[in-house]
């Protein structure tokens, strides 16, 4: 476990700046007027003061940033949901208010992880099932830990333009088409036979808190992610996605353990999850994939596709392992939210 360090305000600042770096200036003022404001609530202050770990892994700037918009979007502090719309640019003032305001609300905020379910990263999922669609020629049975609101699930309904090679549901409410770089991915159709997720607090986009919180995790100065988000929860809520509540490393190993259906692919994969575990944990997760590989066949294989940050954060990988064979490939580093994807194939 990594020991807590000063008092927080080195990491809203670090965030700060690799939101500034990714476009958005907005959040980035937001975050340096939390630190600079923190003492405005003191409780959220001694939270983030004696975090029990790595506050970065834990995207505690991303917490308190999805916090602040929340309260924006309720219009619970009114000086802070004109600044959310442009209406003026006094940030520490308003963002002090919020945080002298909401210091009870934001603490309950910032006890459960981010629940972005950025429905852009799903290009570079579906870009990997490509890849192993290319090998198996089969459908795929996707099983997903951290799933959030399903959202991801439901990719086979989304369209994509990955490079010039469409894929995906064509005439969907939804087309995602990031910045492609790199060769161009090879075309293969991916067939979703069955798909489901895990998490521990799973959200439902027919309940409108949960749709709320969703949004309040998207910059809010990132309008094309917003109006992305809100359309897949359209799709969702017409098709909802299979989601277990329980706990990642039990319900894998579960699925893993059941017969798996011949002629069909097993599927586990995640993005942004395994930095929320802990290191035992990533470790026993690697082992079950690993050992339920053991008896990966061509009739029955088995696929791990990972969309993670490295572990000194300098960037989102995606990576596929695909048995019988256990082969690993770094297909692509990606931006954290999907906007581009730099394909190496």
């Amino acid at each position: 476990m990594i020991p807590p360090q000063g008092d927080g305000r080195t990491e809203l600042t670090r965030q700060a700046d690799i939101c500034q770096s990714l476009g958005s200036d907005f959040v980035a003022q937001v975050l340096k007027a939390a630190s600079r404001q923190l003492h405005q609530a003191p409780m959220t202050e001694a939270v983030i003061a004696s975090w029990p770990g790595d506050r970065a892994a834990a995207a505690i700037a991303m917490r308190l940033n999805g916090a602040l918009h929340a309260i924006a979007r309720r219009g619970a502090v009114a000086d802070l949901s004109a600044l959310y719309r442009g209406e003026h640019a006094a940030f520490d003032r308003a963002i002090g208010t919020a945080l002298r305001a909401c210091d009870a609300f934001i603490i309950e905020w910032l006890r459960d992880p981010t629940q972005t379910n950025e429905v852009g990263r799903s290009a570079a999922l579906m870009a990997a099932l490509m890849v192993a669609a290319d090998r198996f020629g089969l459908p795929f049975d996707l099983n997903e830990l951290g799933t959030s609101c399903g959202l991801n699930l439901n990719l086979g309904r989304y369209s994509f333009d990955l490079g010039g090679t469409a894929v995906g549901e064509s005439g969907s409410a939804l087309h995602i088409a990031p910045e492609w770089r790199g060769p161009q991915p090879k075309a293969a159709p991916v067939e979703i036979a069955s798909a489901c997720g895990v998490d521990r607090h799973p959200l439902d986009a027919r309940n409108t808190d949960s749709c709320e919180r969703l949004l309040a995790f998207i910059w809010a100065d990132q309008h094309n992610r917003t109006r992305r988000l809100e359309r897949a929860l359209e799709i969702a809520r017409a098709h909802p996605p299979r989601i277990d509540e329980g706990e990642a490393i039990d319900w894998i190993s579960g699925k893993l353990a059941t017969p798996q259906q011949a002629g069909v692919c097993r599927v586990v994969f995640h993005s942004m999850f395994r930095q929320y575990l802990p290191g035992p944990e990533q470790a026993r997760l690697t082992e079950l994939i690993v050992e339920a590989a053991a008896h990966a066949t061509d009739e029955r294989p088995l696929a791990w596709i990972s969309l993670e940050w490295t572990p000194n954060r300098t960037e989102v990988q995606l990576s596929l392992t695909c048995w019988p064979g256990g082969q690993t490939q770094v297909l692509a580093t990606c931006h954290p939210y999907g906007e581009w994807i730099a394909w190496k194939g």
